[in-house]
């Protein structure tokens, strides 16, 4: 199978490093004009130099965990034909230490950006009866983690959102679906791993597996996933190939859910 996207325009957001560049090069790879995004200008441009030879990108530095962030990306840009919500925030916090402004914080990132984003492209996309909007969620999303209740409902909520969003869209040719990642050796992984070792004692080589297996013993990957292999699902759901996935819940996290649908 061969994935054409000439002639496409899609957002990334939270595409200046990890899962999100990764995406970003995937879909320029095939053949996509991609907008890349990030709080600042500055990451947003060190984001273009490392992608400046992998095919057509441009930026727009926003924080989107705001209205006025989600409205700056809305003016520079009128349509998209694709977006991939990847922006997102987590953090490892008890949950009777957790405060409100931190559940607030987790909602405006994991999910009012992407309501955002879908009030202002989606109605454009359903006009041309053609669109895709990709929101990657979590496997805490349907695992919820007691060492993160608070990021685990918000990544529940963005799965349902997805699936409401898709609820529109009968009888076109606009999709909507979730990506639900699972541990991840995302940006900075080496340097954590590194510091893994050390402090649980054992060789470097068998970090990986070992943090992989501790977080998620029900793993069936016995390693973390590299953003690649993240970016290659949402690739697909991104492409005219996926059109009769719509409103799904698509599973990158290893096997480690073993519960059906």
């Amino acid at each position: 199978m061969k994935i054409d996207l000439s002639g496409k325009t899609a957002l990334v957001t939270g595409s200046t490093r990890g899962i999100g560049l990764a995406i970003a090069r995937g879909l320029a790879d095939c053949g996509a004009h991609v907008v890349v995004n990030g709080r600042t200008a500055t990451a947003a441009e060190q984001a273009l130099d490392q992608l400046a030879s992998a095919g057509s990108f441009s930026a727009v530095a926003a924080d989107v965990t705001t209205a006025q962030g989600c409205d700056a990306i809305a003016s520079a840009y009128q349509s998209f034909d694709i977006i991939v919500g990847n922006a997102a925030v987590f953090d490892w916090k008890h949950f009777l230490e957790t405060t409100d402004d931190d559940w607030i914080r987790h909602y405006e990132m994991n999910v009012l950006a992407a309501v955002r984003l879908a009030r202002s492209y989606l109605p454009g996309m359903l006009e041309q009866n053609w669109g895709r909007i990709v929101l990657v969620a979590s496997e805490a999303g349907m695992n919820i983690p007691s060492e993160m209740i608070h990021y685990g409902v918000t990544k529940a909520a963005e799965i349902a959102l997805a699936r409401g969003l898709a609820e529109l869209t009968v009888g076109t040719g606009v999709t909507v679906n979730s990506v639900l990642p699972g541990p991840t050796a995302s940006s900075g992984a080496d340097t954590f791993l590194d510091d893994y070792a050390v402090e649980h004692g054992i060789p470097r080589e068998d970090a990986d597996r070992h943090c992989a297996t501790s977080i998620r013993p029900s793993t069936l990957l016995a390693r973390l996933a590299t953003v690649d292999e993240v970016a290659s699902m949402v690739v697909y759901a991104c492409s005219r190939e996926a059109s009769a996935t719509n409103g799904a819940a698509l599973r990158a996290e290893g096997g480690l859910l073993r519960h059906f649908g």
